[in-house]
């Protein structure tokens, strides 16, 4: 099983990274309540290995890319920070696409403050807009990459048509899609992804999958001496060796236990047994 993943063909990641999502206040909004703390699961994670950190403009908005930049600024060098932007949040647990151009632009410019960065290793649009046509999203995109702001582009939750129509428009390098043990609607653009050699990071990866599932889990999980969690990562990236995965937790702990599924092998049966 490969460890890493050359992102865009140049940046190479291991495959197990770490989502930010949770270090931000109740409903993804405002701060984290214990910034000193969410600081040091950020350095522990890179400490740890991790070289890919996913957040976005829409988490807090804003205070988690400051509060990354914050941990871990200035970067090692082969660590790669992806951001999203397309999100207005109104409040807690609220989220609106905007794909507007001058949003999008104001994103970006945003983005690269907070982060302290010249470039955005990997920009994602974090959701289409449905009441913006998607050429007039991305222009803004297109001349950040013209400019050097941004080397990587990326979409979330989109069918294959969608990426189909945005790669007549630039290139992508990546998906990030509802996708774990549990939940698998996006079965063919995972497909369609690992046939292109993008990168398919699913969001949302520890869900282990409904009640009925916990028993042959559980049964997998004894024999490796593993937790619940560590089985459904391990099961994802044996499912696809272009699946980034970006668990988030908010306590060291957890973080040191979702790296150890790395060290899981699942051997074809037992693959087989929960793909089921």
């Amino acid at each position: 099983m490969a460890t890493t993943f050359k992102l865009g063909g140049t940046l190479e990641i291991n495959r197990l990274g770490y989502g930010a999502m949770q270090l931000t206040g109740k409903g993804v909004f405002g701060d984290v309540d214990d910034r000193e703390n969410a600081k040091k699961v950020l350095q522990a994670a890179v400490a740890g290995g991790v070289n890919f950190i996913d957040t976005a403009e829409a988490y807090g908005p804003d205070t988690n890319e400051t509060l990354i930049a914050d941990a871990l600024y200035p970067y090692k060098p082969d660590v790669v920070i992806a951001t999203k932007g397309g999100f207005v949040r109104p409040g807690p647990d609220n989220w609106v696409p905007n794909g507007k151009p001058d949003f999008i632009r104001q994103n970006i410019e945003g983005s690269l403050q907070r982060l302290k960065v010249d470039t955005i290793d990997l920009w994602q649009l974090h959701r289409i807009d449905p009441n913006t046509p998607v050429e007039e999203t991305l222009q803004p995109v297109i001349e950040a990459v013209k400019a050097g702001k941004i080397r990587y582009v990326g979409l979330s939750e989109v069918t294959i048509d969608q990426i189909k129509q945005v790669q007549q428009i630039l290139p992508i390098v990546s998906v990030q899609n509802l996708y774990n043990l549990g939940e698998r609607k996006w079965e063919d653009v995972l497909d369609f992804t690992t046939e292109q050699g993008l990168a398919f990071i699913p969001w949302f990866p520890l869900a282990s999958g409904p009640q009925k599932m916990a028993d042959k889990i559980k049964t997998i999980a004894d024999k490796h001496q593993a937790t619940t969690a560590q089985i459904a990562l391990a099961w994802l990236l044996k499912r696809a060796d272009n699946i980034l995965l970006i668990p988030g937790t908010k306590s060291v702990a957890h973080l040191e236990e979702n790296l150890k599924a790395a060290d899981v092998e699942l051997t074809d049966e037992e693959f087989e047994s929960l793909s089921k």
